[in-house]
């Protein structure tokens, strides 16, 4: 079971809070995907658990992605982005990640939004 704590360190490793950088896979699990920003809720052992983020703006076809069983969450700019674009996380899909394959290029997420994430992201996933 995945529990989200926000621990983000200086220390060089990925830890929870973060934004991280890592191989996506696309949903059809057919060995394609994207390398994306990825919001880390939990870590354990060699994996960290996160939420992808976009910076396109699904508000705009917010029914279309319900519709596709797809929920965004606006999480503002960051680090993790050199253009200083805004950012949305994705709700519904629990990504699992090896902690070896992510680089930490991106930025602590503010505190008050982590936690506001994963009071939304409750909704799909049954976090401890």
């Amino acid at each position: 079971m995945v529990e989200p704590t926000y621990a983000p360190k200086a220390d060089g490793r990925p830890d929870p809070g973060e934004v991280v950088w890592g191989w996506v896979p696309y949903e059809e699990n057919d060995g394609r995907g994207k390398d994306r920003p990825v919001l880390l809720l939990a870590s354990a052992g060699a994996h960290v658990y996160g939420l992808q983020l976009s910076s396109k703006d699904h508000d705009r076809d917010a029914a279309d992605e319900e519709a596709h069983g797809r929920h965004w969450m606006d999480v503002g700019s960051g680090g993790w982005d050199p253009e200083g674009r805004p950012s949305e996380v994705r709700l519904d899909r629990l990504l699992t990640l090896d902690a070896a394959t992510v680089r930490r290029e991106g930025a602590a997420l503010d505190r008050e939004i982590f936690d506001a994430v994963v009071a939304a992201a409750r909704e799909f996933h049954d976090f401890g």
